[in-house]
C-alpha cells in the first residue's frame, strides 16, 4: 500500500495514530528513486490526465511509488501506471476514505451534502448517501464497519455502517467540526469543534459523545502520539496547545508557543511534539513528558505541514512564504539544512524507509522530491494546477484522487504496487 508517509504527522484536519482516517490525505505522483529532474512529457514520464484541481502526496510502504494528484498526474519511470477509470459523484469531492481491504471507497461531497460509495471492483458508485451540510474528512474504522463523516455546517457527525451504506447514527458535537480522528484501536474518535472551542469524545462502540473537552481558540486538528495516551490540539488562535489524557479526557496541559499554530507531527518515540507556528516563522519542540517548550526553532517563513522521519532523527518542515523546506536535526534541535522547492509548498511526506521526501508545491504546480541522505532535490514532477486529496489502499495497487472542480473522482491504477 501506499505507506504513510507522514508518521505522526498531522495538519489540522488529521491526526497521526488515527486508525485510517482517510489519512486522508493528500497529492500524488509516482516515482522511483534518484532521478533526474524530467518535465512532463520526457525521458520515462508518463503522463496522466486526471480532473482539475487536486493537492498533497502519498507515498506507498515498500517506498517504490509516490503519487501526486492534480490536474495532470506525472508518474516517473514506471509505464505500468495508468488511470482506469473516472467516476462521477456529487459536487466539489474534497477527501477519499478507502477500507483496509481496498473493496470500498468513500467520498464526502462539500456541495452535495453526500457521501459516495465507490465498488473497487466495479470501479462504479454502488451508493449515495445523504449526511449533513458541508462533510469533510472521512474517516473508516480499523475494522471497516463504520464510517464517521464531520459536517460541518450542521455541527454533527454522521455515521454510516459500511455493509448496508446507510446512516445508522447522527451525533451531536460542537460547532463546526473539522475532522474526525480515530484512535488506533477503534474503540474512541475525536472531534475538534473550531466553532466551540471544544473536542468531542465519541465512544465509537455506543455512537454517544462520552465527554466534552474545552480547549483554546480555533482548534484545527488533533494529533495522537503512537502510544496513543496523549492527544495534542494546535489552537490557532490563542497561540498554544492542549494536552488532552485520552485515558481521562481532560486536558492535563496548555503549553503556549507561536503564532498561529498548525502542523503538528510526534516522534515514533513519543518523546517529542513539533508544532509549526505559521505566523511567527518557528517551530515549537514540546517534551512530551513534562509538556513544555525546550527549544524554538527559527525557519522560513510560513511553516505548515512537519513531517517525522521514522527513526525519529529529523523533521522536515514546508515553508510556505518562502518557498523552502527546513530540516531540523531532532536531537540538537537545530536547522541542518534548508532546501529551495516549488512555489508555495504545501505539505511534505517522508516515505516509510525514510529515504525521500515528498512536497507537494501549489503554486507552482510540481512536486519536489527530496533525497533525506543527502537533503537535495533529486527530482521536479510537473503536476497540475494547485495540486484536493488522495486515498489509496493498502496494497498500493490503487490510488483514488477526488478532482473537486470536475466533480469526479479518478482512479489510478499500479501493476507493482
Amino acid at each position: 500500500m501506499l505507506g504513510r508517509l507522514v508518521r505522526h504527522q498531522m495538519v489540522l484536519a488529521a491526526s497521526a495514530t488515527l486508525a485510517i482516517i482517510s489519512l486522508v490525505v493528500v497529492l500524488m505522483v509516482a516515482l522511483t528513486h534518484s532521478l533526474p529532474t524530467v518535465p512532463v512529457g520526457a525521458g520515462p514520464v508518463t503522463a496522466i490526465p486526471v480532473g482539475s484541481d487536486s493537492p498533497g502526496v502519498a507515498v506507498t510502504p515498500n517506498g517504490r511509488h509516490a503519487y501526486a494528484s492534480s490536474d495532470n498526474t506525472s508518474v516517473i519511470g514506471d509505464p505500468s501506471i495508468s488511470v482506469t477509470a473516472t467516476i462521477p459523484v456529487g459536487a466539489s469531492p474534497g477527501v477519499v476514505a478507502v477500507t483496509l481491504d481496498g473493496r470500498y471507497a468513500y467520498v464526502s461531497n462539500r456541495d452535495s451534502n453526500n457521501v459516495s460509495v465507490i465498488d473497487a471492483s466495479r470501479h462504479t458508485v454502488t451508493a449515495t448517501i445523504p449526511v449533513g451540510a458541508s462533510p469533510g474528512a472521512v474517516a473508516v474504522t480499523p475494522n471497516g464497519r463504520y464510517a464517521y463523516v464531520p459536517n460541518r455546517d450542521s455541527n454533527n457527525v454522521s455515521v454510516i455502517d459500511t455493509r448496508s451504506n446507510t446512516v445508522i447514527a447522527t451525533i451531536a458535537v460542537g460547532a463546526s467540526p473539522q475532522m474526525v480522528a480515530m484512535i488506533s484501536d477503534g474503540r474512541h474518535a475525536y472531534v475538534p469543534n473550531r466553532g466551540s472551542r471544544t473536542v468531542s469524545v465519541i465512544d465509537a462502540v455506543r455512537n454517544t459523545v462520552i465527554a466534552t473537552i474545552p480547549v483554546g481558540a480555533g482548534p484545527g486538528g488533533v494529533a495522537v502520539t503512537p502510544d496513543c495516551r496523549q492527544a495534542y490540539v494546535p489552537n490557532q488562535n490563542s497561540n498554544n496547545i492542549s494536552v488532552i489524557d485520552t485515558l481521562r479526557n481532560i486536558v492535563i496541559a496548555t503549553v503556549p508557543v507561536g503564532t498561529g499554530p498548525g502542523g503538528v507531527a510526534v516522534t515514533s518515540d513519543c518523546r517529542q511534539a513539533y508544532v509549526a507556528n505559521q505566523n511567527s516563522n518557528n517551530i515549537s519542540v514540546i517534551d512530551t513528558l513534562r509538556n513544555v517548550v525546550i527549544a524554538t526553532v527559527p525557519v522560513g517563513t510560513g511553516p505548515g505541514g512537519v513531517a517525522v522521519t521514522p527513526d525519529g532523527h529529523h523533521a522536515y518542515v514546508v515553508n510556505q512564504n518562502s518557498s523552502s523546506v527546513s530540516v531540523i536535526d531532532t536531537l540538537r534541535n537545530a536547522v541542518t539544512s534548508t532546501i529551495a522547492v516549488g512555489t508555495s509548498p504545501s505539505g511534505v511526506a517522508v516515505i516509510s524507509d525514510g529515504r525521500h521526501a515528498y512536497v507537494a508545491n501549489q503554486n507552482s504546480s510540481n512536486v519536489s522530491v527530496i533525497d533525506t541522505r543527502r537533503n537535495s532535490v533529486t527530482a521536479t514532477i510537473a503536476v497540475g494546477t494547485t495540486p484536493s486529496g488522495v486515498a489509496v489502499t493498502q496494497d498500493g495497487h490503487r490510488a483514488y484522487v477526488p478532482n473537486q472542480n470536475s466533480n469526479n473522482v479518478t482512479v489510478i491504477e499500479s501493476s507493482t504496487g
